[in-house]
């Protein structure tokens, strides 16, 4: 169970928790800054982040269920749904059924361990904290074949709260400075599948035995289940023959997976751990947004293509509810002459094949924004 202080700093790294409002508040009474200098310039910066929080804060209050959580329910819900017949067809003699099942296994698998598993680690499936919590064990662990808590960690207490700070949330994870360019952008990312579980236990070294037990549990149970439908609902008759139709399906989307935690980090501006910007201009300038992608924003979920930027100033939000407050942040960003930065998937593409060495290889320099930090 958590505790109360790691509760508090998630929702500081959320942005927008009402301490955030009611410090602010009290600095404003300040005598020092009543009489102007640097004191005046840092609530300033921090009433950037408070004024954009109470706009999306009045969109989020005026949206229903559906807006704001249904809509992702039901996109996880018909995923799940195309299963039973992914499976039958996989079962087809046919070289179009089968070809069909395993095109259908393939998205919904994506949409389960991608959308699914990243809305689950931010809570954003339920205003529940137990349903919260069951559902990041379900998706991540039996879904995703990876510990949760160390993907909570990893990617909430990591990389949302210190995003592009050199050492903490620098996306290094993703770089293999040793493997050539055309390997790693078109080959390595199809060995997801196998590597993800491999990492997971890695992850178990130091945590109890309950928690390591669970995990194993839990992983194992996901990929033998899937094994166990192909065996005896697809009529799969030989055991490597389900094994390679399972890494076929897993890996299917792994490579744009790979591309989009790249491009949306890296190759922008990366900071100073001790000398870190607001958090306002630390996420303006450290992240980027992909244009809309019929398929992408359904399979992904919009927070990881074209509502980053969105997702990381609120990453509390589930997919919808960052596409809808899309103009709003667009336009206070562009409004207070922040940067709000946009890029198209082949542009991303093409420069990380060009500057591979640059941005996946040596180490990233340090910017420091004048005026700011």
């Amino acid at each position: 169970m958590q505790s109360v202080q790691d509760e508090q700093r998630e929702e500081r790294e959320r942005g927008g928790g009402r301490g955030d409002e009611e410090m602010l508040i009290k600095t404003r009474g300040d005598p020092k800054i009543k009489n102007g200098g640097a004191g005046a310039e840092e609530v300033e910066k921090e009433s950037l982040m408070m004024e954009l929080t109470r706009l999306v804060q009045k969109v989020v209050k005026e949206s229903s269920w559906w807006e704001r959580r249904g809509v992702d329910c039901s996109i996880l819900a018909a995923a799940f749904l195309c299963l039973p017949p992914a499976f039958l067809l996989l079962g087809s003699s046919r070289l179009l059924g089968f070809s069909a099942g395993v095109l259908l296994m393939g998205v919904a698998h994506a949409v389960i361990t991608v959308k699914g598993t990243h809305l689950a680690s931010h809570g954003a499936l339920s205003e529940s904290q137990a349903w919260g919590r069951f559902w990041a064990v379900f998706f991540i662990e039996i879904c995703g074949s990876f510990s949760a808590r160390a993907g909570i960690q990893g990617h909430i207490k990591m990389h949302h709260a210190h995003t592009n700070v050199i050492g903490l949330g620098d996306s290094s994870v993703w770089k293999v400075p040793f493997l050539p360019r055309i390997i790693y952008l078109f080959v390595a990312p199809l060995a997801v599948p196998i590597i993800t579980p491999l990492v997971a236990l890695a992850q178990l070294k130091g945590q109890s035995l309950a928690h390591i037990l669970r995990t194993i549990l839990m992983v194992t149970l996901g990929l033998y289940s899937q094994y166990w439908l192909l065996i005896n609902v697809s009529g799969f008759t030989s055991p490597h023959g389900a094994l390679l139709c399972m890494l076929v399906c897993r890996a299917m989307f792994s490579v744009p997976y790979i591309h989009v935690n790249i491009f949306q980090h890296i190759g922008l501006p990366m900071f100073s751990p001790t000398r870190r910007p607001k958090r306002i201009h630390q996420m303006t300038h450290g992240v980027l947004n992909l244009p809309r992608n019929p398929l992408l924003d359904r399979i992904f979920g919009h927070s990881l293509i074209n509502c980053h930027v969105e997702h990381h100033l609120f990453p509390f939000l589930s997919d919808n509810m960052c596409l809808k407050v899309k103009p709003v942040v667009s336009k206070y960003l562009t409004e207070k002459q922040l940067p709000y930065q946009e890029d198209t998937y082949l542009s991303r593409l093409h420069l990380f094949f060009h500057k591979y060495q640059e941005l996946m290889v040596f180490a990233p320099p340090i910017t420091e924004l004048v005026g700011v930090q």
